[in-house]
C-alpha cells in the first residue's frame, strides 16, 4: 500500500486538538505512531492545540518527545476549522488526511481511502453512512435529520458529509479553505460544533475537482467531557440549531452568487 519512489513526504496527517486531555490519555497518538510507521512511506504528522483549557497541550508534548515526525503548533482559540487551516498550511505533503483526535474513524482506515487517492480523486472521504456505533440514540436520530435536511439543500450524492476522516490534496484545500465563512467570522468561544465540512465540500465540488466517498469503520471513541457543559440533550439541541444555521447560510450565499468566482 501507498508506496513512493522517493524520499519527499507523502502524507501529511493533521489532527486538531481542543481539550481532548481524555483522549489522549488512552494513547491514541501512539495508535497513530504505530500504524503510521509500519507504512512503506515517509509521513508526518502536524497536531494544532487550539488554545486547550485542559492539559492537552502537555499531553502531546509528552506523547510525542520521542516521535520526530510529529510536531505540535498553537493558535489562538479559532475552532476546530481553524485549527485544520493552520495544519494544512503548515503541511509539506502534497496528500493531507485531515483526523480527529479521538480516532473514532482509526487511522487504520487511510488504507481503504489511499487506492481512490491515486486513482485521481482531489478529495476523497470517509463516510460512517447510517452505522454510528457507540452514539446514543439522540444523536443517530439528529444524524438522520441532519443528513436529510442538508442533502435536500446542497451535495445530495454525498451520504456523510461530517465524518472527520478526508484525505484531500494539499492545493486544493489550499485553494478552497482561505473561502469558508467559518475563517472570516469572529473567533468563538470555547467549544462550537459547525458545519464547515458542508461548506467545503460544496466549494470543492463547485470547483470542478472530484469526490469520492468511502465507506470506513466508525466508531464513537470520544471520551473528552471539557469540550462543553451541556447535557446530552441540550447540547444535541444546541448544535442541531449551529448546524442548521450554517448549512442556510451555505444555500443563501449560493443564491445570492457569492461563490461565483470559485
Amino acid at each position: 500500500m501507498m508506496q513512493t519512489e522517493n524520499q519527499q513526504l507523502a502524507i501529511s496527517v493533521v489532527i486538531p486538538c481542543y481539550n481532548e486531555a481524555k483522549n489522549l490519555e488512552r494513547g491514541v497518538l501512539d495508535e497513530v505512531y504505530e500504524y503510521l510507521s509500519a507504512q512503506p512511506l515517509p509521513w508526518e504528522v502536524v497536531i494544532v492545540n487550539d488554545e486547550s483549557t485542559d492539559n492537552s497541550r502537555s499531553l502531546v508534548e509528552r506523547a510525542i518527545q520521542d516521535k520526530g515526525q510529529f510536531s505540535l503548533y498553537d493558535i489562538p482559540h479559532g475552532g476546530k476549522p481553524a485549527a485544520i487551516w493552520e495544519g494544512i498550511q503548515r503541511a509539506r505533503a502534497e496528500a493531507v488526511l485531515l483526523t480527529d483526535m479521538d480516532q473514532s474513524a482509526p487511522i487504520q482506515e487511510l488504507a481503504k481511502l489511499w487506492p481512490w487517492y491515486e486513482q485521481g480523486f482531489e478529495v476523497v472521504i470517509g463516510s460512517r453512512q447510517a452505522g454510528r456505533e457507540g452514539s446514543s440514540l439522540v444523536r443517530k436520530l439528529g444524524s438522520f435529520v441532519f443528513l436529510t435536511m442538508r442533502r435536500l439543500a446542497l451535495l445530495p450524492d454525498i451520504i456523510d458529509t461530517q465524518c472527520g476522516f478526508k484525505l484531500s490534496r494539499r492545493h486544493v484545500a489550499l485553494e478552497i479553505f482561505p473561502y469558508l465563512e467559518f475563517l472570516k467570522q469572529e473567533r468563538p468561544s470555547g467549544w462550537k460544533v459547525t458545519a464547515f465540512d458542508v461548506e467545503f465540500l460544496y466549494l470543492v465540488d463547485r470547483a470542478g475537482y472530484r469526490i469520492k466517498e468511502v465507506l470506513v469503520r466508525w466508531r464513537n471513541r470520544d471520551e473528552s467531557d471539557t469540550k462543553s457543559q451541556q447535557g446530552e440533550l441540550a447540547r444535541y439541541v444546541h448544535e442541531s440549531l449551529n448546524m442548521a444555521r450554517e448549512v442556510t447560510r451555505v444555500k443563501l450565499n449560493q443564491r445570492r452568487g457569492l461563490y461565483d468566482n470559485i
